[in-house]
């Protein structure tokens, strides 16, 4: 059996990640703390949450880009080699897609330029005319030697992008992150870029690990997904188990504002995550709807609630919350948020 097959494409296990210096033995500001998160093989997995909850850091620590304090990322089993060689290796092997193809993209370089300079930098021998061409196919521009002397000024929205993922493509990585990949694009475009990449995970068999505060996106292209608050993750499992049944209230409060979803809004009380501020217990519980309108009081909880921090702890079939409600009863975590 292979490698591949045996772990992960990409893994955090108890990954922690700060910012700032420690003052007397305090550890800095805990942006992601003890994460667990993997990505197989031709696997799309979605990290979601509002902003602040961490999921960008986690998404940079998994590249390489922010090095944790404690815990460990995994590429195929192995620990991150933090050295040049080994992060150059790393990020031929995984390749980053920005949210703003514009910003992503050098005003003054042509498409073929923005293409090959993975190739260029990591000296792949080859016919670089035939290899960019070849990624700007995959990602959809075609033909592509009618945009190989265009600048990004006359591309639309939609091409930027696609020449971005084209971008990463062209060195034939195993996993592409994607931090918002459709958030600057207009509705009619966004289902295009989607499609584009569940294509690309049928035809090549690319993993994709996808950064977004949109769970309808989830909805739509992820086989997994992983809910993210204030610097933990809260839930994680099958899209349509987690989207169906979600057993945490907060994933419920994010889900209730989706429209099809066909539930009243969830308005959260309190502040947006600041992980200078982190509350004992339960990180959600200032803000919890079942706190609020007293299920959690019900169910005899309220104070674990308030004391008692809970990792994710395995429901069925690979569903996961860190919710005590979930563990005391089947959908109660569900029916506190669904029911306001």
């Amino acid at each position: 059996m292979s490698e591949v097959s045996v772990h992960p494409v990409l893994e955090a296990r108890g990954l922690k990640v700060g910012f700032g210096a420690p003052v007397k033995g305090v550890p800095p500001i805990r942006a992601v703390d003890g994460v667990e998160l993997s990505v197989d093989r031709g696997e799309i997995v979605a990290l979601a949450g509002e902003s602040g909850s961490g999921k960008t850091t986690l998404a940079r620590a998994l590249l390489g880009l922010q090095r944790p304090y404690a815990g460990q990322v995994l590429h195929h089993g192995r620990p991150l080699d933090y050295r040049s060689a080994g992060l150059k290796a790393l990020r031929r092997r995984v390749q980053l897609v920005l949210q703003d193809p514009t910003g992503a993209l050098n005003p003054r370089r042509t498409v073929y330029e923005a293409v090959a300079e993975g190739l260029r930098v990591h000296r792949v021998p080859g016919d670089e005319k035939a290899v960019v061409a070849k990624a700007l196919s995959q990602a959809g521009l075609r033909p592509a030697e009618r945009f190989f002397g265009r600048y990004p000024h006359e591309l639309s929205g939609g091409q930027r992008q696609r020449v971005v993922i084209a971008g990463a493509l062209v060195l034939e990585p195993e996993l592409i992150i994607a931090d918002e990949p459709v958030a600057s694009l207009d509705a009619s475009v966004r289902g295009e870029i989607l499609a584009l990449l569940l294509s690309l995970r049928a035809e090549l068999g690319l993993s994709v690990l996808v950064v977004t505060h949109d769970l309808g996106l989830a909805w739509n292209i992820a086989d997994r997904l992983a809910v993210m608050y204030l610097g933990r993750i809260v839930e994680v499992g099958r899209t349509e188990q987690v989207l169906a049944v979600p057993k945490h209230p907060y994933t419920s409060a994010l889900i209730s504002v989706l429209p099809e979803a066909g539930r009243e809004p969830v308005v959260l009380a309190g502040e947006s995550p600041d992980p200078s501020r982190i509350p004992a217990g339960c990180r959600f519980h200032p803000r919890c709807p079942a706190v609020a309108d007293g299920t959690a009081q019900r169910a005899g909880i309220a104070g674990r609630c308030a004391g008692e921090p809970l990792p994710v702890l395995p429901l069925h079939g690979g569903h996961q919350a860190a919710c005590l409600l979930s563990h005391v009863g089947d959908g109660i975590a569900a029916a506190a948020t669904s029911s306001r």
